[in-house]
């Protein structure tokens, strides 16, 4: 991956997309730093004028910064810079680029006071001048040689620390001036970091992922040392609040619940919202969550839900089931944009997600309450949504049993995935990176001993495609309804960015087509 500024000719401007991006680029060679005193004086500069992070500042960041994985606690993903406009955007053009490590990276660098933070793959992170793109400093860390490295999706800046996750289950904190390490807390628990850590109310919170065989859990942690201070598990245990619902599977044979982005956070209520991924295996019959027992509940919880907890305590204060006993891999783990927006003629405060189905989902975000929903018709596991609760009703043609290859729409890669929804507050739209695509899957029982089964999956186009995969949705939140589509060949691969300039950003994948 390249870190890519560009500017707008006659003056200077930068254009910073929180896009997370799957392909992996070669990493070209850092020159040594080898600098003269005016040199190290003009690098020294920006770093020394860097000032601290507070939670005031994270409530309400400077317009050029960029603090948090979706900008600000709301999760809009939206810059209110207005430089670069629909008149003079065709004039952009290569300022400077900078290659990560070679390696995967999907990962949102952050911005403060003109300062770009970036954490390539093998957990480098980096310090560049956002206006020059030279090499501040470099934090290099050494990973034991049997761990796996894993893509990181954003960090924290607190304070006058960079937060940030490692492969090895670490939670760093790295002075912001020179990226030496202030402190160093392993947190316990299998598993792994694969989002990044966020601050809300002085707290570190971060979701846990890899749990295939033991409990998925999203921890809250000390500022000061990183020290665990509350723990929340996202796979109920039997004696646990929710651990009915898993149709009566021993504690041991529970897995999944996977935390692999981040959260939204409401001050005015101290009140964080977070998605989570699907139980394992993936196959509710591999499971053993179907067929359902008698006198059981098979919703395997916390799977597939939003969770709204207390970022001091882990407390939580309600939850919503969007996909009870998942069998196809539909994620619901994904952003959660908090929305002032009207329901049955009163303004309600709403939190607006999608999993992988495309479905768009508003929850009341004081209560959890099933407020409305939109299908944008790239799936075909769910046939009806009841209105007024949200329960979804299964086609019965999506169910996948054991050893039979079963068609549905989309891909368990998601007719949306990682690459992020955006809300632009000026038109009140709603930008929705979407795919078209289909599968065939296959599910195998699990042999004896195991704790988790296989299921393999074949990547097919739409019934009723034209060859078009990419698409870029905006939703019309107050309407309800779809506005307009952008369609093209090639996969969505960024998250959405838009911009008071009047702009939305997108990526997508570059596609050698055969001819």
């Amino acid at each position: 991956m390249r870190v890519t500024i560009f500017k707008k000719l006659g003056a200077a401007a930068l254009a910073l997309c929180s896009a997370t991006a799957a392909s992996a680029q070669g990493a070209f060679p850092v020159p040594p730093n080898r600098f003269s005193d005016e040199a190290i004086a003009r690098t020294d500069a920006p770093l020394k004028a860097l000032t601290p992070v507070t939670d005031a500042t994270l409530r309400d960041p400077p317009p050029g910064d960029w603090l948090m994985w979706r900008r600000t606690y709301d999760g809009w993903g939206y810059s209110p810079l207005s430089q670069i406009n629909r008149g003079n955007v065709k004039n952009l053009r290569l300022a400077w680029a900078w290659s990560l490590p070679r390696g995967a990276s999907e990962l949102t660098p952050l911005v403060h006071d003109g300062i770009l933070f970036v954490q390539g793959y093998g957990d480098q992170v980096e310090a560049l001048n956002a206006a020059t793109g030279d090499l501040l400093w470099r934090y290099t860390r050494t990973l034991p040689k049997d761990r796996m490295v894993l893509t990181k999706r954003f960090m924290a800046i607190y304070g006058e620390a960079l937060l940030i996750a490692t492969s090895d289950k670490h939670i760093v904190a790295l002075d912001v001036r020179t990226g030496k390490a202030l402190w160093d807390a392993p947190v316990a628990g299998g598993g792994s970091f694969s989002g990044g850590p966020m601050v809300a109310n002085g707290t570190i919170v971060i979701g846990h992922t890899f749990c295939d065989t033991e409990r998925c859990a999203i921890t809250g942690h000390d500022v000061k040392d990183g020290h665990e201070l509350w723990r929340f598990y996202t796979v109920a245990a039997p004696d646990e609040p929710g651990g009915d619902t898993w149709n009566g599977l021993p504690a041991d044979q529970r897995f999944g619940g996977s935390v692999w982005t981040g959260g939204s956070y409401d001050p005015a209520t101290n009140t964080m919202y977070w998605g989570v991924g699907q139980p394992y295996p993936w196959n509710a019959f591999a499971r053993g969550t179907s067929p359902l027992r008698k006198g059981q509940s098979n919703e395997a919880l916390y799977t597939d839900n939003t969770l709204a907890l207390d970022p001091n305590t882990g407390k939580l204060k309600w939850h919503f089931s969007h996909l009870p006993n998942d069998s196809w891999d539909m994620d619901y783990v994904f952003e959660r944009e908090l929305i002032d927006l009207p329901v049955n003629g009163r303004t309600r405060k709403l939190s607006i997600t999608s999993g992988k189905m495309a479905i768009i989902e508003a929850l009341d975000a004081a209560d959890g309450k099933f407020a409305w929903s939109l299908d944008l018709g790239l799936q075909s596991i769910v046939r009806s949504i009841d209105p007024k609760t949200g329960r979804k009703t299964i086609n019965p043609e999506a169910i996948v049993p054991i050893e039979k290859p079963t068609d549905f729409c989309p891909h368990p890669g998601g007719a949306r995935s990682i690459g992020s929804t955006a809300y632009d507050p000026q038109t009140k739209l709603l930008f929705v990176p979407l795919q078209e695509d289909c599968t065939a899957m296959t599910a195998y029982a699990k042999d004896p001993g195991e704790k988790s089964a296989d299921s393999s999956f074949v990547l097919k186009p739409r019934p009723d495609g034209d060859g078009l995969i990419g698409r870029l949705t905006a939703i019309d939140l107050e309407g309800r309804k779809v506005a307009w589509t952008y369609r093209e060949r090639a996969p969505q691969s960024s998250a959405a960015l838009p911009t008071a300039g009047g702009l939305v950003f997108e990526g997508a994948y570059a596609l050698k087509v055969r001819s």
